[in-house]
């Protein structure tokens, strides 16, 4: 029993030097940089121009670098998987754009039931796919001001919710262990069931988003 005593306090003392390791600010503000340099390739991938002094965010430090392509390459993997799913994300949700509030009380609602379930690394992909998918409607209907509404949005969402988790697991560069040797190929099972549950998702957020409180 005392063995199992020292183990446990062991653990404890591990988890909180993870949580130690990392501030709150710096984790949000890490999961912002990551959202503005995932917007910023969807958006040059559609065709629409944008610059990053657009956003207000300064650029992401070498140490994300990795991390971002990592993020990148995981959310490419999970549009190819189902592309009808992250494309036109307003429409399927039946919102207006023009109207900041809802595109940010749109992309907390479908955060907030991806993970309603629990929290994995496929479900974290899947958030910002949703948001880079979003910020393309944004700026194809001239609502170009929203796409920091979204970055702050993730922002506030990791801030409330996935913090503690993250800080738990060292920081955003655990996410580089989803990836196959150097090659950057995703794994993809835990990407197909996210998938598979965000449909569901999208296909009932407008009624999640309007209800009354």
């Amino acid at each position: 029993m005392e063995v199992l005593r020292r183990s446990s306090v062991f653990a404890a003392e591990v988890l909180d030097v993870f949580d130690r390791s990392l501030t709150e600010k710096e984790v949000v503000s890490q999961s912002k940089a990551l959202c503005r340099d995932y917007i910023l390739s969807r958006l040059n991938h559609n065709g629409l121009g944008w610059s990053e002094s657009e956003l207000n965010l300064s650029p992401s430090n070498a140490a994300l670098a990795e991390v971002s392509l990592v993020l990148l390459c995981l959310g490419d993997e999970l549009e190819c998987i189902q592309p009808s799913l992250y494309r036109h994300v307003a429409r399927q949700l039946n919102i207006s754009v023009a109207m900041e509030s809802m595109v940010s009380d749109a992309f907390i609602g479908v955060a907030t039931e991806i993970f309603a379930t629990g929290i994995t690394w496929g479900k974290v992909v899947s958030m910002f796919a949703v948001a880079g998918a979003l910020a393309v409607d944004c700026v194809r209907q001239g609502r170009g001001t929203n796409v920091q509404i979204i970055v702050d949005s993730l922002g506030q969402f990791v801030r409330k919710f996935l913090v503690p988790w993250l800080k738990r697991r060292g920081g955003w560069a655990e996410l580089t262990k989803c990836v196959v040797k150097k090659e950057l190929i995703p794994e993809q099972p835990w990407l197909s069931s996210v998938v598979e549950s965000l449909k569901y998702f999208l296909t009932t957020m407008y009624v999640y988003i309007m209800k009354e409180p």
